[in-house]
């Protein structure tokens, strides 16, 4: 059943990118536009995944995941009695570790373009969600290509904290990088290597066509 963890894997990046780019959006512009004293320090935390080990970050998650934490609590509304080992618990995750990801590129292209160009739509009478929308948006469009990008691609190879939350259950947490593991541990090299070379591939893919894309956005304007 190689297809079943390639499916979850590819449901799991495609659900956490969407999350991500919805939620770290008007994080992203929050960092960017903000003048409080205390934003680098959400910035801060926004980017622990970076230097954090992964299983320090999976070991916290399974305490609040776990049936004694918040996650037990949500959990018991549907009759469960944890989100570890799930796969909302999965995705709860992979949006965590892979915020930088995404949050950063879309923070740094808000703040490459600067205050000119909404200061120009305001004298337009350009509404503040009008000047968002029509003006900041466009403008950080590498910025969001980069971060979806980045965010999709981190999600799939994840491994230190999907094992840690998640374990390898089959058709509901065993994703790719862990399905990799599992082979290598049980002797069946040739699946192994057959994974891991489809992974190699996929990240060369994404890696090349990230630059071209931006390569073209770039010519294309800011």
């Amino acid at each position: 059943m190689l297809a079943q963890p390639i499916l979850l894997t590819l449901q799991l990046a495609a659900l956490t990118t969407v999350i991500l780019l919805v939620v770290g959006t008007p994080m992203a512009w929050w960092l960017a536009r903000s003048t409080a004293w205390w934003k680098e320090a959400v910035a801060t935390v926004v980017a622990l995944p970076l230097v954090l080990p992964p299983t320090v970050l999976g070991f916290y998650l399974l305490l609040l995941l776990g049936p004694h934490g918040p996650g037990g609590w949500l959990a018991g509304w549907w009759g469960g009695h944890s989100l570890a080992f799930t796969f909302p618990g999965l995705v709860i995750g992979s949006v965590l570790y892979s915020m930088p990801f995404v949050v950063q590129p879309i923070r740094n292209a808000f703040e490459a373009f600067g205050d000119r160009p909404l200061e120009v739509a305001a004298t337009l009478r350009a509404g503040p969600v009008d000047r968002f929308l029509t003006v900041a948006l466009p403008l950080a469009r590498r910025g969001f290509l980069t971060g979806a990008v980045l965010g999709f691609a981190h999600t799939v190879g994840e491994f230190g904290v999907v094992l840690m939350i998640g374990g390898s259950i089959p058709g509901q947490t065993r994703v790719l990088s862990v399905a990799i593991y599992d082979y290598v541990e049980t002797g069946e090299w040739g699946t192994a290597h057959w994974l891991a070379g489809g992974m190699l591939a996929f990240s060369f893919i994404v890696i090349l066509t990230m630059m071209t894309l931006e390569k073209r956005i770039g010519r294309t304007g800011p």
